[in-house]
C-alpha cells in the first residue's frame, strides 16, 4: 500500500512484509526466529523517539492525547501480551510480534491513496496496536469455520469435534502440528503434543515407519540401545522425524514455538534402565531431557504411542497459527482500521 504519508508512518508499513514471511513460516513450521523482532523493535523505538520530539514538551491537547495513546500502548499492549503467553493463550512469537506493534504502531498512521484517506475507519481511543490486536481475535474466530469447512469437504464431519480438530493419517503425523485429541481411553484436550512425539522418536532414532512397524517390540524398554539428541520436536528440524537432527534453516539461531514449554537436552546419554514397568521407556525419555517435553508426562507419551500404533488416523488439534491471523487483521488495520469499532458503531454502540 503505498501513498501520502509522513515519513515514520511510510517506514513503520516495513512491518507487512516482515509479518507476511513470519506467517508462513508459522504454516510450515510453527517456529519463527527471535532475530526477525529486533529490527522492527529498534525502527519502533527510533519513530518513537523521533515523534516524541515533536510532542514534547505537550503544549496542546493533541500533544497530551498522543502522550496518552503511547502510554496505553506500551503500558497496556505489552503487559498483556505478556500475560497471555504465560497463561499459554500466545506462543512465544506471537506475543513478541504484539510487543512490538506496541512500540512500532502506538497510535493510527495516516496514507492518502487517490483522495482517499487510509486507514478508513478509527477508534476514539486511538491506539493502532489495540486494533490490531482485536482484529486479530476476530479473524481468529473464524477458524474452527475453517476447520469444520474443510472436515467436511473431507467427508470427516463429526460434531463438535469438527470444530476444534482434524482427522488426520497417522503416517502424517511426522509432520504434522498440534497435538492428538484423542488418548486410549477417548477423546481429550489434554493430549500428547506431537513435538513431543517427534522428539520421543529422536531420542530412539526412529521413524513413524519404524515404529509402525514393530510397535510390540519396541514397547519393551530394553529394546532402547544408543539414544540421541532429541530436538525440540520441531518439524523443520531434521529430514526425518527420528534419529540425530539438523537446523534446516542452516542459521542456528533461537527461535519461539507456537506454544508450550520449550524442552532441553544436555546431550547425556540417559542411564538404561531395564526395568519392564517402563513400557516404551517413557519415563527413562523424560528423565533424560531437561524441561518437561510440552507438559508431557510418563503415562501421556505411553498412551499416545498406544493410540498411534493402533489406528491408522486420529483426530488432532492443530492449533491456529496466530501469526496468520494476526497478519490479516494488521492488513485490515492499516486498509480499514478497526474492525470492532465498525461494528458497534453500524449498531450504534459507539
Amino acid at each position: 500500500m503505498f501513498g501520502i504519508g509522513t515519513l515514520p508512518d511510510l517506514l513503520r508499513l516495513a512491518v507487512l512484509p516482515v509479518l507476511a514471511w513470519t506467517a508462513v513460516r508459522d504454516v510450515r513450521t510453527r517456529r519463527v526466529p527471535n532475530v526477525v523482532w529486533y529490527p522492527l523493535a529498534a525502527l519502533g523505538l527510533v519513530l518513537l523517539a523521533w515523534e516524541l520530539v515533536g510532542h514534547l514538551p505537550p503544549e496542546t491537547v493533541f500533544d497530551r492525547l498522543y502522550l496518552i495513546r503511547v502510554g496505553v500502548s506500551v503500558c497496556l499492549v505489552v503487559p498483556l501480551s505478556y500475560l497471555f503467553w504465560r497463561l499459554g493463550g500466545f506462543g512465544g512469537a506471537d506475543a513478541k510480534a504484539l510487543m512490538v506493534f506496541a512500540v512500532l504502531l502506538p497510535t493510527f498512521p495516516s496514507y492518502t491513496l487517490a483522495g482517499t484517506e487510509f486507514p478508513l475507519a478509527a477508534t476514539r481511543l486511538g491506539v493502532f496496536s489495540m486494533t490490531v490486536l482485536t482484529n486479530t481475535v476476530i479473524v481468529g474466530l473464524a477458524y474452527p469455520l475453517f476447520l469444520a469447512v474443510r472436515n467436511l469437504a473431507d467427508g470427516e464431519f463429526e460434531f463438535p469435534i469438527s470444530f476444534v480438530g482434524r482427522r488426520v493419517s497417522v503416517a502424517s503425523l511426522s509432520t504434522a502440528h498440534g497435538r492428538l485429541f484423542e488418548s486410549p481411553e477417548g477423546v481429550t484436550r489434554n493430549g500428547l503434543d506431537l513435538d513431543a512425539l517427534r522428539m520421543y522418536l529422536r531420542w530412539r532414532g526412529l521413524t513413524f515407519a519404524d515404529l509402525l512397524a514393530d510397535p510390540e517390540a519396541l514397547r519393551d524398554p530394553a529394546s532402547i540401545d544408543e539414544t540421541f539428541d532429541p530436538t525440540d520436536g520441531a518439524v523443520h528440524r531434521a529430514a526425518t522425524d527420528g534419529g540425530t537432527s539438523a537446523d534446516f534453516d542452516g542459521d542456528g539461531e533461537t527461535v519461539d514455538a507456537a506454544g508450550g514449554d520449550a524442552p532441553g537436552d544436555d546431550g547425556r546419554e540417559a542411564e538404561p534402565d531395564a526395568s519392564s514397568d517402563d513400557p516404551w521407556g517413557a519415563a527413562r525419555f523424560l528423565d533424560s531431557i531437561e524441561g518437561t517435553a510440552y507438559g508431557t508426562s510418563p503415562e501421556k507419551l505411553r498412551g499416545g504411542l498406544d493410540l498411534v500404533t493402533s489406528r491408522e488416523s486420529v483426530w488432532i488439534s492443530p492449533g491456529i497459527p496466530f501469526l496468520v491471523p494476526m497478519f490479516v487483521g494488521l492488513v485490515v488495520a492499516f486498509v480499514y482500521g478497526d474492525v470492532l469499532f465498525g461494528v458497534l458503531g453500524a449498531l450504534g454502540i459507539v
